[in-house]
């Protein structure tokens, strides 16, 4: 099977975060979104674990994830003296900017048939896979893994268990403008080759 290398090259290269507050306030339709997360249950996973879940917040969904967000920052910060006002009314606010949000999480293989890092590692490789897909889509996606992302205390809002995570938040919408793209190293500085 051979694909055209030279699309593959370029949606690579163009892959950008494009961030909320760089959203109109025109909605994606939930097909395209369901077509964006269907490639992410390609990505490679040892053992075929399949670790990924998605929650998906959209509509009246935006508002509810914003409450249960910053009432649990809120809940967690005031214990430990680490609240800070404008980051719980970000936590309010900033998800009705964006059209979908996808709330990315772990779900543990029961039987821990491969390390944790494994499992970890094959959602971020499924997220590489939305990323790619917003792109070909010509949608704006990012992935946020602020706010509540670490709270132990999310774990109940998503139904987690002890050992399932929650990993970020994936944010789309669609786009006013794409960013530039950013400088990378070059390969050279970053590669060694063995060849005896």
């Amino acid at each position: 099977m051979v694909f055209d290398l030279e699309a593959f090259d370029n949606l690579i290269k163009n892959r950008r975060s494009v961030f909320p507050q760089d959203y109109t306030s025109e909605a994606v339709d939930d097909l395209v979104v369901k077509k964006i997360l269907e490639t992410a249950v390609w990505a490679p996973t040892h053992k075929l674990t399949q670790p990924w879940r998605f929650v998906v917040f959209t509509g009246g969904g935006l508002r509810s994830l914003a409450e249960a967000q910053a009432a649990i920052y809120k809940k967690v910060t005031e214990a430990d003296g680490t609240f800070r006002e404008h980051k719980y009314q970000n936590l309010l606010t900033k998800p009705l900017l964006s059209s979908h949000i996808v709330a990315i999480l772990m779900k543990r293989d029961p039987k821990q048939s491969v390390p944790e890092v494994e499992e970890i590692g094959a959602v971020f490789c499924a997220v590489q896979n939305i990323y790619l897909a917003t792109t070909a889509y010509g949608v704006g996606g990012y992935l946020s893994t602020g706010g509540i992302t670490y709270f132990d205390e999310s774990r109940e809002f998503f139904g987690l268990g002890e050992h399932d995570r929650l990993l970020g938040f994936f944010h789309i919408g669609t786009p006013a403008r794409i960013p530039s793209a950013l400088k990378r190293m070059p390969v050279e500085e970053v590669v060694e080759w063995v060849t005896g």
